[in-house]
């Protein structure tokens, strides 16, 4: 299972054609509190760079893209009555969706976990 990032500061993590989305750790400390998370309808299909799901805290709202295009299958909906786990775990039990992966090319556009974290050094 390999975990990718994208410079939005979503991460997907990939297991066969199924791929977990959530937001980084990094994205998660610069929000602050989360308070309320929007997510998709399963069945929804998305491009890559569609808006995807919405996380708001007590300092602002923001998109969370998606990663690579595909189908949502699953979704978090613990996070509906405990946004706050976004904080806690946000590259565990925070994650927001799970999408079927149409082309895995689109994952070669994205950064491993070494230069996502020689990007996030340079923010």
């Amino acid at each position: 299972m390999s975990v990718k990032y994208t410079e939005d500061h979503e991460w997907i993590k990939v297991d066969g054609d199924t791929g977990t989305v959530g937001i980084s750790p990094y994205a998660a400390n610069a929000l602050g509190d989360v308070v309320f998370v929007e997510l998709p309808e399963i069945g929804l299909e998305l491009s890559k760079g569609d808006e995807a799901a919405v996380v708001e805290s007590v300092k602002a709202a923001s998109e969370v893209y998606a990663p690579v295009g595909g189908q949502v299958t699953e979704v978090n909906a613990a996070l509906e009555d405990a946004p706050e786990t976004v904080n806690a775990s946000a590259d565990g039990g925070g994650w927001f969706l799970k999408i079927k992966i149409a082309d895995a090319s689109e994952l070669g556009d994205l950064m491993d976990a070494d230069a996502y974290a020689e990007f996030c050094k340079g923010l």
